[in-house]
Protein backbone atom coordinates (compact mmCIF):
# COMPACT_ATOMS: atom_id res chain seq x y z
CA UNK A 1 0.00 0.00 0.00
CA UNK A 2 1.71 3.23 -0.77
CA UNK A 3 2.22 6.18 1.56
CA UNK A 4 -0.70 8.84 2.11
CA UNK A 5 2.23 11.33 1.23
CA UNK A 6 2.80 9.63 -2.02
CA UNK A 7 -0.90 9.89 -3.18
CA UNK A 8 -0.64 13.11 -1.73
CA UNK A 9 1.56 14.27 -4.00
CA UNK A 10 0.24 12.53 -7.11
CA UNK A 11 -2.89 14.25 -6.53
CA UNK A 12 -1.16 17.56 -6.53
CA UNK A 13 0.44 16.67 -9.86
CA UNK A 14 -2.80 16.18 -11.33
CA UNK A 15 -4.65 19.35 -10.14
CA UNK A 16 -1.14 21.07 -11.51
CA UNK A 17 -2.33 20.05 -14.70
CA UNK A 18 0.74 17.46 -15.20
CA UNK A 19 0.50 13.67 -17.06
CA UNK A 20 -0.58 10.96 -15.81
CA UNK A 21 3.30 9.67 -16.12
CA UNK A 22 4.33 12.54 -13.71
CA UNK A 23 1.44 11.19 -11.07
CA UNK A 24 2.86 7.77 -11.46
CA UNK A 25 6.78 8.81 -11.03
CA UNK A 26 5.88 9.63 -7.62
CA UNK A 27 5.20 5.89 -6.72
CA UNK A 28 8.05 4.60 -8.39
CA UNK A 29 10.15 7.23 -6.41
CA UNK A 30 8.74 5.67 -3.41
CA UNK A 31 9.08 1.84 -4.60
CA UNK A 32 13.18 2.88 -5.62
CA UNK A 33 13.15 4.15 -1.61
CA UNK A 34 11.83 0.71 -0.11
CA UNK A 35 14.12 -1.20 -2.07
CA UNK A 36 16.82 1.11 -1.19
CA UNK A 37 15.94 1.14 2.61
CA UNK A 38 15.99 -2.56 2.17
CA UNK A 39 12.44 -2.98 2.85
CA UNK A 40 12.27 -5.88 -0.06
CA UNK A 41 14.18 -5.80 -3.87
CA UNK A 42 13.56 -6.41 -7.20
CA UNK A 43 15.30 -8.39 -10.09
CA UNK A 44 16.06 -5.57 -12.20
CA UNK A 45 15.49 -1.72 -12.43
CA UNK A 46 12.43 -2.07 -15.25
CA UNK A 47 10.94 -4.64 -11.87
CA UNK A 48 10.94 -1.88 -9.47
CA UNK A 49 9.58 0.53 -11.65
CA UNK A 50 6.83 -1.89 -12.94
CA UNK A 51 5.56 -2.23 -9.42
CA UNK A 52 5.71 1.17 -8.66
CA UNK A 53 3.53 2.05 -12.13
CA UNK A 54 1.19 -0.99 -10.73
CA UNK A 55 0.70 0.82 -7.44
CA UNK A 56 0.09 4.05 -8.98
CA UNK A 57 -3.12 2.40 -11.39
CA UNK A 58 -4.36 0.92 -8.09
CA UNK A 59 -4.23 4.14 -6.85
CA UNK A 60 -5.80 6.00 -9.57
CA UNK A 61 -3.84 7.45 -11.39
CA UNK A 62 -5.03 7.00 -15.08
CA UNK A 63 -1.85 5.60 -17.02
CA UNK A 64 -2.78 3.85 -19.96
CA UNK A 65 -1.65 0.26 -20.50
CA UNK A 66 1.44 0.42 -23.01
CA UNK A 67 0.54 -0.08 -26.73
CA UNK A 68 -0.16 -4.06 -27.94
CA UNK A 69 3.44 -5.21 -29.34
CA UNK A 70 5.65 -2.76 -27.84
CA UNK A 71 5.73 -5.18 -24.91
CA UNK A 72 4.16 -8.76 -23.90
CA UNK A 73 0.37 -9.49 -24.03
CA UNK A 74 0.93 -10.27 -20.02
CA UNK A 75 2.27 -6.79 -19.26
CA UNK A 76 -0.56 -5.33 -20.96
CA UNK A 77 -3.13 -7.17 -19.75
CA UNK A 78 -2.47 -6.52 -15.82
CA UNK A 79 -1.89 -2.88 -16.69
CA UNK A 80 -5.46 -2.72 -18.01
CA UNK A 81 -6.16 -5.41 -14.61
CA UNK A 82 -4.56 -2.58 -12.70
CA UNK A 83 -6.41 0.25 -13.78
CA UNK A 84 -9.65 -1.60 -14.02
CA UNK A 85 -8.89 -2.20 -9.82
CA UNK A 86 -7.74 1.55 -9.76
CA UNK A 87 -11.29 2.59 -10.78
CA UNK A 88 -13.11 0.50 -8.27
CA UNK A 89 -10.49 0.46 -5.13
CA UNK A 90 -10.80 -2.87 -2.92
CA UNK A 91 -8.79 -4.26 -0.49
CA UNK A 92 -6.27 -7.17 -1.91
CA UNK A 93 -5.33 -10.52 -0.34
CA UNK A 94 -3.86 -10.63 2.22
CA UNK A 95 -1.94 -13.74 1.47
CA UNK A 96 -1.29 -13.22 -2.20
CA UNK A 97 0.24 -9.88 -0.86
CA UNK A 98 2.48 -11.49 1.61
CA UNK A 99 3.47 -14.16 -0.94
CA UNK A 100 4.48 -11.27 -3.49
CA UNK A 101 6.56 -9.12 -0.39
CA UNK A 102 8.12 -12.77 0.31
CA UNK A 103 9.06 -13.53 -3.25
CA UNK A 104 10.69 -9.78 -3.51
CA UNK A 105 12.89 -9.74 -0.41
CA UNK A 106 15.01 -12.26 -2.13
CA UNK A 107 15.61 -10.49 -4.61
CA UNK A 108 19.04 -8.29 -5.07
CA UNK A 109 18.69 -4.29 -3.56
CA UNK A 110 21.23 -3.54 -6.60
CA UNK A 111 18.31 -2.62 -9.12
CA UNK A 112 17.52 0.66 -7.07
CA UNK A 113 21.38 2.06 -6.95
CA UNK A 114 22.36 5.18 -9.20
CA UNK A 115 24.31 3.28 -11.64
CA UNK A 116 21.01 0.85 -12.77
CA UNK A 117 18.58 3.34 -13.29
CA UNK A 118 21.45 5.62 -14.82
CA UNK A 119 21.58 2.62 -17.40
CA UNK A 120 18.25 2.37 -17.26
CA UNK A 121 17.03 5.57 -18.13
CA UNK A 122 20.06 5.76 -21.27
CA UNK A 123 18.62 2.80 -22.69
CA UNK A 124 15.19 3.66 -22.82
CA UNK A 125 15.90 7.17 -24.05
CA UNK A 126 18.18 6.03 -26.75
CA UNK A 127 15.06 3.63 -27.85
CA UNK A 128 13.37 7.16 -28.66
CA UNK A 129 13.99 9.71 -31.02
CA UNK A 130 15.05 13.00 -31.34
CA UNK A 131 11.84 14.13 -32.18
CA UNK A 132 9.87 12.48 -29.28
CA UNK A 133 12.56 13.28 -26.86
CA UNK A 134 12.43 17.15 -27.91
CA UNK A 135 8.74 16.89 -27.80
CA UNK A 136 8.93 15.26 -23.97
CA UNK A 137 10.85 18.67 -23.02
CA UNK A 138 8.24 20.98 -25.02
CA UNK A 139 5.24 19.52 -23.07
CA UNK A 140 6.83 19.62 -19.79
CA UNK A 141 7.32 23.31 -20.32
CA UNK A 142 3.88 23.85 -20.35
CA UNK A 143 3.84 22.68 -16.76
CA UNK A 144 6.82 24.49 -15.37
CA UNK A 145 5.77 28.08 -14.89
CA UNK A 146 7.55 30.92 -15.54
CA UNK A 147 10.29 30.35 -12.16
CA UNK A 148 10.59 26.91 -12.98
CA UNK A 149 11.27 28.24 -16.62
CA UNK A 150 14.40 31.00 -15.72
CA UNK A 151 15.74 28.48 -13.29
CA UNK A 152 16.13 25.18 -16.53
CA UNK A 153 17.27 28.80 -18.66
CA UNK A 154 19.89 29.40 -16.42
CA UNK A 155 21.34 25.83 -15.39
CA UNK A 156 21.26 25.24 -18.97
CA UNK A 157 23.13 28.66 -19.25
CA UNK A 158 25.69 26.97 -16.96
CA UNK A 159 25.95 24.01 -18.91
CA UNK A 160 26.46 25.22 -21.76
CA UNK A 161 29.29 27.82 -20.35
CA UNK A 162 31.09 24.69 -18.99
CA UNK A 163 30.99 22.56 -21.47
CA UNK A 164 32.78 25.55 -24.06
CA UNK A 165 35.74 24.64 -21.71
Amino acid sequence: MPRRQTIERAKQDRRQGKSASTQAGEFVKEEMHHVREGKHGARSPKQAIAIGLSKARRAGVRLRPPKEGTTSKRTVRNAQRNLAAGAHPHSTSRTRSRAVTGALKREGRGSASKGALARQARSAASKRGASARSAAARKAVTTKGAAGRSGAAKKAARTRAKHRG
